[in-house]
């Protein structure tokens, strides 16, 4: 390989420079000196296993840490003039970094944010907090017709195939689950032996190219589902229906990613592109799609079952409510992607005009689904760039039970934000399929760095909980939850949005929903 080659090129020359100093003139050792001390530090960074940019490219891959030092000074450059016209915002990624890592996140001085903008959010706290309890809360997941329920973690591994992660990453992702007890959604890529080796907690999605539970002609196939599904690591199955980097179109596997291991577990030729279809084969209307639910936890032998969808239109989803009170199907849960999240490829266009925001995504699901009387029988997941104890306290008083995270994740195993995965040159390893770059993801320090962070997060969460009052979800509210409208309005998110109350929309619908739950058809999708 080319950097090995490099390095012991530069051992040489070094061990020559030595000789000559040693035997010849001593004015050498100024050449020999610094090339041995290059050649000792590119030795080192090859052999390394906790920073996987110098494994890829030693030596020079240090100009990285040297700007990466510089940055907090160079942003207090641009703050002080203001050269944007607002005050920089904190680097979450650092934030996760740093936690990832088991180093402190705190920082001096204060708050960045302007707070007297407009949009400005904040969590109430109280005079009276309380203890924070020794044990993080879980979330039971599972409806009535479910025989296998799940907790579930209050932050999790959201969906990222793998082919679109490296074998190393998913390793990592899963190992670091199993370490610290939470669930690893493996996308739509199909059940990989990456996924079960570790031994931790999964969720198996499948999406509308069925991979891992396909026939030759791209159908669902419900004996390889039930087969796989019946896995002792798969806790939960979900059928996405959309995510929020492009929903209504699906996702996109370069063929050069797509080797012979690929292929066998997506069940697709080697070599070619791999293009899911933008919709599904196995439901067209509401009414299908709940029974396809109630069919996969059947297949599954009562595990939980769920979708996951990037909220577009009310109505729509209002149809399958009506539609899961009419066949007396319920999901055991339902996750909200944003359409602010996605770690995948996204056209341009999709990523910044298509989809709801997570906010009002996890508002309408969870406000249907109480106006229906649903509400007690499904838990709902939010994703959508979710890194922070305060973004998992905030999603929980927006009406979610728990989280998932996928970019946070990505960071955690060593993701650098190169945006260069859809083209198989990942620098770190994550989102290649290369084995000469995924060798520099090593497993064993990234899967300790996927727990501690998850551990943290939730850490942060269950203090910034106690600190609001409170030692469990049940006792975050929407009134906890404050907006700036402008320099003398705010409001909390209990006035700012319309909440139902259990079975408002069935007794009488509100103003505000009447024409959309009027025109809801559990046997149409209505626009």
């Amino acid at each position: 390989m080319r950097r090995i080659a490099a390095v012991a090129l530069i051992v040489l020359c070094a061990a020559a420079l030595v000789v000559a100093a040693v035997l010849g003139s001593p004015w050498w050792w100024f050449a020999a000196g610094p090339l041995l001390a290059v050649a000792l530090l590119g030795v080192h960074d090859l052999v390394q296993r906790r920073h996987s940019v110098l494994r890829n490219y030693p030596v020079i891959g240090h100009l990285r840490f040297a700007m990466e030092g510089l940055r907090p000074e160079l942003q207090q450059y641009f703050v002080e003039r203001n050269f944007d016209g607002r005050p920089f915002d904190r680097d979450v990624r650092s934030i996760v970094y740093e936690r990832a890592k088991g180093t402190a996140a705190e920082e001096a001085f204060g708050t960045e944010r302007d707070v007297y903008g407009d949009g400005y959010e904040w969590l109430t706290p109280s005079m009276a907090p309380v203890r924070v309890p020794e044990t993080p809360p879980r979330v039971r997941i599972g409806g009535p017709d479910c025989s296998k329920p799940y907790d579930m973690a209050l932050l999790n591994v959201s969906a990222m195939s793998f082919g679109s992660l490296s074998a190393n990453a998913v390793l990592a992702l899963n190992r670091g689950a199993s370490l610290g007890g939470f669930a690893h959604d493996t996308g739509e890529g199909g059940l990989s032996e990456y996924h079960l080796r570790p031994g931790g907690d999964l969720v198996w999605e499948i999406g509308t190219g069925y991979f891992g539970c396909r026939t030759r002609d791209g159908d669902f196939d419900p004996d390889t589902f039930a087969e796989k599904a019946a896995h002792d690591n798969v806790k939960c199955v979900s059928l996405k229906l959309s995510q929020g980097a492009k929903p209504g179109i699906g996702g996109v596997l370069p063929g050069d990613k797509v080797n012979a291991e690929i292929a066998r577990v997506r069940g697709v030729p080697q070599g070619q592109t791999v293009t899911s279809p933008p919709y599904h084969r196995v439901f067209s209307t509401p009414r299908e799609l709940v029974r396809f639910i109630g069919r996969m936890r059947e297949l599954s032998g009562g595990k939980p079952a769920g979708f996951k969808l990037c909220v577009g239109s009310r109505r729509q989803f209002l149809s399958v409510c009506k539609a899961m009170l009419a066949e007396g199907i319920t999901p055991d849960f339902i996750v909200v992607d944003g359409s602010e999240g996605g770690t995948g490829a996204a056209p341009l266009e999709f990523a910044d005009h298509l989809g709801t925001p997570l906010t009002e995504g996890l508002i309408t699901v969870h406000n249907a689904l109480v106006g229906t009387g649903l509400r007690d029988r499904i838990r709902i997941g939010a994703s959508g760039k979710v890194a922070t104890g305060a973004d998992i306290v905030k999603r929980l008083a927006q009406g979610a039970d728990y989280t998932n995270a996928a970019r946070a994740m990505m960071f955690a195993v060593g993701c650098i934000q190169a945006q260069r995965c859809h083209t198989n040159t990942c620098p770190v390893g994550v989102t290649t399929q290369d084995p000469r770059r995924a060798r520099a993801l090593d497993v064993g320090d990234k899967s300790l760095r996927v727990r501690r962070f998850q551990e943290a997060t939730v850490a942060s969460a269950q203090q910034i909980m106690a600190a609001m009052g409170t030692t469990d979800p049940s006792g975050l509210h929407p009134h906890m939850l404050r907006r700036r409208l402008g320099p003398a309005t705010v409001t909390s998110y209990a006035d700012l949005y319309d909440w139902l109350e259990p079975d408002e929309l069935i007794a009488a619908p509100p103003q505000e929903w009447a024409a959309d739950w009027a025109a809801a058809d559990s046997d149409h999708f209505t626009v």
